[in-house]
């Protein structure tokens, strides 16, 4: 079963993390993972540039080491920056110590370019979490989850109806996900274009994540 649409009951479980902005607004807050990955990440900046929005992107400590001209491109380019720990770690799957450390790894690698004034922002890979963790580090980092799902990264789902499912469910604050990895590039490129101008269409703004904190 796919979830396009983020069931109620898993926000109720994290009410500590950030589901979706302001129901009031016409905003959407468009939000990558697991980059910066070269050719894909530049493609989507493009594509942001030219369509004038911004996003937020959650990036992979270790990719930020490994393509840092990129990385430095999205802070640049006045993108919203968040921490995707620096391997990428299930957080069901690890000591919670090892991932509390993955995480301040992941953050040190951004403050070598955004500085120490940036709102922390962060989100666990795969959506997993363990509550304590939550609580251990809800007073640092602002934990944001979604409540629309794109699932650029699924082979079971085209890109007709990723995109097709990702507009239906999209509505006022909402937070949406996609991927800028290798596996989800060919799906991308049908989608980001498509689904930014038909929400444009409509009087929306894409914001980044940090506005949302900004302006409180």
């Amino acid at each position: 079963m796919y979830f396009f649409k983020t069931p109620g009951f898993l926000e109720l479980l994290y009410p500590q993390a950030l589901w979706h902005g302001d129901r009031e607004k016409k905003k959407i807050y468009l939000t990558f993972d697991d980059g910066p990955v070269p050719g894909v990440t530049d493609y989507i900046l493009e594509v942001l540039s030219e369509l004038d929005v911004k996003a937020t992107f959650f990036c992979v400590g270790e990719n930020i080491k490994k393509n840092p001209d990129i990385f430095k491109r999205i802070v640049q380019e006045k993108h919203g920056i968040g921490n995707h720990t620096f391997n990428h770690l299930n957080g069901w799957a690890v000591r919670d110590e090892d991932y509390l450390r993955n995480i301040r790894l992941c953050d040190d690698m951004i403050r070598q370019y955004t500085g120490e004034d940036q709102i922390k922002l962060f989100r666990p890979p795969y959506g997993k979490i363990r509550r304590k963790i939550i609580k251990r580090i809800r007073y640092e980092y602002k934990i944001i989850m979604w409540d629309v799902l794109s699932y650029d990264f699924s082979p079971d789902i085209t890109a007709e109806k990723s995109l097709y499912k990702s507009s239906k469910h999209t509505r006022n604050g909402s937070i949406i996900i996609f991927h800028d990895n290798n596996k989800t590039f060919k799906k991308l490129k049908l989608i980001i274009s498509q689904y930014i101008l038909y929400f444009k269409n409509k009087n929306y703004e894409f914001c980044n994540i940090e506005d949302m904190y900004m302006q409180k």
